[in-house]
């Protein structure tokens, strides 16, 4: 029996690694095209790159190791098929589940490990190379402009320069767009850039330069009686000269600005399930202490309830310095608001009004503050349920993927690789409507996680139990018994 697990974990070993690998290499490319213009071309240190992919590879291994599971288990069991060893295992007395159990084990024991991998190691990479392209886009924004090209990166600007290395520019041209009734053109014989702290905008230290501005020209316009009214074809305008000037390029406009949002907004993925879990408790204790400081205040507002609290103080005596004035003429029973003057009635009214609104107002900001909240614990449990669904998904592809081999009987990188491409993405269809109804409020975050499992389970069931039993899929008998079965 022990050559049997033996013989099983080798004919799976070699597969999986295989396909892993290059499950992980498409991966990684994917990722690397995404992101080849700010790598490219800017001066960028070889070991940066490599040290940025290691980190990013270590974030792709969820969506690797289904698909590596997937297509090594069709093979397996597809070559043993093939070779009619799996005919030879049933004939000496073994079913299928006693032949896949060996490998149970062995993808039991990686979808362990893959949780272990998800909750300690991938937070930590995807900190650590979204700090890596946020500092790459940030640091390296001079290697944009390139010598003796117009550059049209920053948006309402056309910058130009003759030569120059890092921050260091010599012949440099800056024509400004941003102002449509103005044309405005700055040169300078050499400068420095460099970008503020706060990353909004980028300074040009200029010297020996000029600055040239004039109107736009107009078009013609229609007048009422129906002529055209021809513009002044004179442009008026104006130039300066400078010996050290400081130009200021506002970077709102600017496409590398997207990465300080994405940096932002990741950090639920950067946090395992214990940190989730803090963080969730920290984000509703918060909650309960706003809510409650608010629904206070609403309530110490109020004439009636300050007057009530006013009474109920535990106090012996209260030096009559301390009553407020309106305290002080306050009548001392209860006036009714329908023998009241005609102004008071309307003051009152005005008076109530405007503390409806006031009210009205608040609670807009309460109701925006629970809806943020909210999105937040969504995020958090979104992260909290993917890192078990992986673990979930990784089994369940598994009971897919073997009997599937089983009933096709074909090995290699033929029928299999296109049986698992196909139920690959059917997985990743499943897992991306999964998150995007989470992520839209639609369902809840642990549905929208486990959704794909949940569609993927009563699959794996239903295949290997066909698989088991020798029955083709398509074969009515099976779904005969099958039923039969169902409704003794």
């Amino acid at each position: 029996m022990k050559r049997l697990y033996f013989f099983s974990i080798r004919s799976f070993a070699g597969p999986f690694l295989a396909t892993f690998a290059i499950s992980m290499f498409m991966l990684v490319m994917q990722f690397f095209w995404k992101y080849i213009d700010d790598l490219m071309g800017k001066g960028i240190d070889v070991s940066i790159i490599i040290e940025l992919l290691f980190y990013a590879a270590a974030g792709l291994i969820p969506l690797a190791l289904p698909l590596a599971i997937l297509l090594s288990s069709v093979m397996t069991l597809g070559n043993l098929s093939e070779n009619n060893e799996l005919i030879a295992l049933k004939s000496s007395g073994l079913s299928l589940y006693r032949i896949i159990k060996p490998l149970f084990v062995l993808v039991l024991f990686i979808a362990g490990f893959t949780f272990y991998f998800a909750n300690y190691v991938i937070p930590v990479a995807n900190l650590k190379w979204h700090t890596l392209i946020f500092d790459i886009q940030n640091t390296k924004i001079s290697a944009v402009i390139t010598p003796g090209v117009y550059n049209h990166e920053f948006d309402g600007y056309t910058i130009k320069v003759d030569e120059g290395k890092d921050n260091d520019f010599e012949g440099i041209l800056i024509h400004d767009h941003t102002s449509p009734t103005e044309i405005k053109t700055i040169r300078a014989a050499s400068g420095k850039l460099y970008k503020s702290v706060n990353g909004k905008y980028l300074f040009f230290e200029l010297k020996n330069g000029s600055v040239t501005e004039e109107l736009a020209p107009t078009t013609p316009k229609k007048l009422p009686n129906g002529k055209v009214h021809q513009p002044n074809p004179n442009h008026p305008g104006r130039k300066s000269l400078f010996d050290y000037s400081t130009y200021k390029i506002n970077l709102s406009g600017f496409d590398l600005q997207k990465s300080d949002e994405d940096f932002l907004t990741d950090k639920y993925e950067m946090l395992n399930v214990f940190q989730i879990n803090d963080a969730t408790d920290s984000v509703r204790q918060k909650g309960k202490t706003v809510l409650a400081s608010f629904s206070k205040n609403i309530l110490s507002a109020h004439p009636y309830f300050s007057s009530k609290n006013f009474i109920n103080r535990d106090q012996v005596q209260l030096n009559t310095e301390e009553i407020d004035d309106d305290l002080k003429n306050a009548p001392s029973h209860v006036a009714k608001f329908d023998k009241l003057p005609y102004q008071q009635k309307i003051d009152a009214i005005n008076k109530a009004k405007s503390n409806i609104r006031t009210i009205k107002r608040n609670l807009g900001g309460q109701i925006n503050f629970i809806q943020n909240m909210e999105n937040d614990l969504d995020k958090y449990m979104v992260e909290f349920n993917r890192k078990f669904a992986l673990t979930a998904s990784i089994l369940v592809l598994f009971f897919i993927g073997a009997p599937l081999g089983a009933i096709v009987g074909r090995g290699g990188f033929g029928a299999p690789v296109v049986i698992a491409a196909l139920l690959f993405m059917l997985y990743y269809v499943l897992i991306s409507i999964g998150n995007n109804l989470a992520e839209a409020h639609t369902v809840s975050p642990w549905f929208g996680m486990w959704f794909s499992a949940m569609i993927l389970a009563p699959i794996a069931f239903f295949v290997m139990r066909a698989a088991a039993k020798d029955i083709p899929i398509n074969s009515g008998e099976y779904w005969r018994k099958l039923f039969r079965k169902s409704e003794k």
